[in-house]
């Protein structure tokens, strides 16, 4: 319930604090006093975008507030859901800054526009005249046998495996498309396959052979190097080792009369060992290098036909032409395996369209069921509020699983006839603008009884009706203010003699400023609005005493 709404610097209203009643409450004033401006103010509380900067006072921010009472309305796992501290008496806050920027809060808690509108949408209805126009839709219409029938849980499954079955569905297609291209292709990349399978390049393979490469190709200079410092070591007039071995004799002869000489001794002949097997090493190095021409033309056509395959394919390494190798590979299990695969995935397919149609049709059944309900309750409704002829036959036929959509199986519309022996017809092609009004009153006040809804706003939905019309609809919406919370913006002092709460919005002139601003009536106040409602600005005596007869009379 909206137990009160905070106004500040918002259009023409500088400051408004307004508590409303858990009943039926009316709002009634001039057209441009500012009921249009209320219903922005509470809008941007529900959610709605702020369109530009409409300040009272441009040098400071507009903030609205609205208190809602929400202790049985069952939103704790929403507020949980969303992070948000949840309290009995909630407050959401809208603020708008001087610089026109937006911001949102719930329970001080900031929040962004769609959390705001979710969570509005659980709070408020609002119905305007315009809203009539929902009825001619068929989303519109299957939300109302929907929520007579309680489909809620059941359409959630169904959105659930239908999204499931276009997600299959997809993978279908692409694999299908996958497969064409693949079997297109499957001679060329079967080749390509070929080629780098018979190379079978490894790696980290190139450097190895281009160093064997250049081994190979300066075998004879290598070999020239190894035999000359050989030659030098140990192989010579005077080499290394005969030098050193000279030298260490000499030492160690010195050693008998110089005791630090014995250490020099046995550093010089570590040095003269690890000469001699350096030699050794040198002379098997040499040993060991050949000038090898067919290896060589071996290495060099290796290299060739590896260079050629990176050229080939726009890679730098060996490891992109491994990879790709790879890729290829799977292409062709694809090309060469797809039936299976495609007929796994068409059985898959089938097994999720047979849960699709399940659900489309258990939810079928319960609108079938509820069908003549709704049909018989609007009529009843639109009998009350003077439409004693009219009659609402509701086509509902199943569609073929391709045509489906997130709303179900079905495909409906609302046939009407407002008078006798008129045929019936699509709704908005036979009913005039009152007609829908009533119309949409009466499946408003269906689908309310039937859910949660916490509030209900009417807003001059009262268009080409008056007298006792007027009477009975204000009837409907009193009858529904005794099990939830209606505000009802009115023209008709019908309408409006049947609230628990009257307010009055209103002009002044003040500091040389327009301003809106609203009035809790008492009970002479609404006789006299509800007076000039009847007669204009200056009510004679049977007005006023017509007044309170629909006061009294309430």
């Amino acid at each position: 319930m909206l137990s009160r709404l905070l106004i500040k610097n918002y259009a023409l209203i500088d400051n408004l604090d307004i508590a409303f009643d858990k009943g039926l409450n009316i709002i009634t004033g001039e057209t441009g006093a500012g009921k249009s401006i209320l219903m922005g103010a509470l809008g941007l509380v529900l959610g709605n975008r702020a369109d530009g900067k409409q300040f009272f006072n441009e040098d400071k921010k507009c903030v609205i507030e609205g208190y809602f009472s929400i202790s049985s309305y069952d939103l704790k796992g929403f507020f949980e859901e969303n992070d948000l501290e949840y309290d009995d008496e909630t407050i959401i806050r809208r603020e708008i800054s001087v610089d026109g920027k937006s911001r949102a809060f719930v329970n001080d808690s900031p929040v962004n526009l769609s959390i705001l509108k979710t969570l509005g949408e659980r709070l408020i209805d609002i119905h305007s005249q315009h809203a009539t126009l929902q009825i001619n839709t068929e989303e519109f219409q299957l939300f109302v046998l929907d929520a007579i029938a309680g489909n809620e849980s059941l359409l959630e499954e169904f959105r659930k495996e239908l999204q499931q079955l276009r997600q299959i569905d997809k993978k279908l297609k692409s694999l299908k498309e996958e497969s064409r291209t693949a079997n297109a292709e499957l001679d060329y990349n079967q080749f390509l396959f070929d080629e780098l399978e018979k190379v079978n390049v490894r790696e980290g393979e190139v450097k190895e052979l281009e160093e064997e490469q250049s081994q190979l190709e300066n075998a004879e200079e290598i070999k020239r190097a190894l035999l000359a410092s050989n030659y030098l070591l140990s192989d010579g007039e005077h080499t290394a080792l005969a030098l050193l071995k000279e030298s260490i004799q000499q030492i160690q002869q010195a050693s008998r009369y110089f005791s630090d000489a014995e250490e020099l001794a046995n550093r010089l002949n570590s040095a003269y060992i690890e000469i001699k097997d350096v030699s050794s090493e040198i002379a098997n190095q040499e040993s060991a290098v050949h000038l090898d021409e067919q290896r060589l033309d071996e290495v060099n056509t290796r290299l060739s036909d590896i260079y050629s395959l990176l050229k080939k394919h726009h890679v730098d390494s060996e490891s992109e032409l491994i990879e790709l190798k790879n890729q290829l590979e799977e292409k062709l299990q694809v090309a060469l395996n797809h039936d299976e695969i495609l007929a796994k995935l068409e059985a898959e397919k089938q097994k999720q369209e047979t849960k699709v149609l399940q659900v489309g049709k258990n939810i079928h059944k319960n609108r079938s069921k509820v069908k003549s309900e709704v049909e018989h309750a609007v009529q009843n409704t639109l009998a009350h509020v003077g439409m004693v002829n009219a009659r609402l036959d509701i086509s509902l036929t199943l569609q073929p699983l391709e045509k489906v959509s997130s709303k179900g199986l079905d495909t409906v519309q609302f046939l009407f006839s407002a008078n006798k022996g008129q045929a019936l017809q699509p709704i908005h092609k036979v009913a005039s603008g009152g007609e829908l009004s009533r119309v949409m009153l009466a499946i408003k006040s269906l689908v309310a009884s039937k859910s949660a809804l916490p509030t209900i706003i009417f807003d001059e939905i009262d268009t080409g009706i008056s007298g006792e019309v007027a009477l009975r609809v204000g009837e409907v919406m009193q009858g529904l203010a005794k099990n939830m919370q209606v505000l009802a913006i009115t023209h008709l002092p019908q309408i409006a003699s049947k609230g628990t709460s009257h307010f009055k919005v209103y002009k002044e002139d003040k500091e040389n400023k327009t301003r809106s601003n609203i009035v809790l009536m008492n009970e002479d106040e609404r006789v006299m609005e509800i007076a000039q409602m009847l007669s204009g600005a200056n009510p004679g005596e049977a007005a006023l005493a017509h007044a309170k007869n629909l006061l009294v009379n309430n």
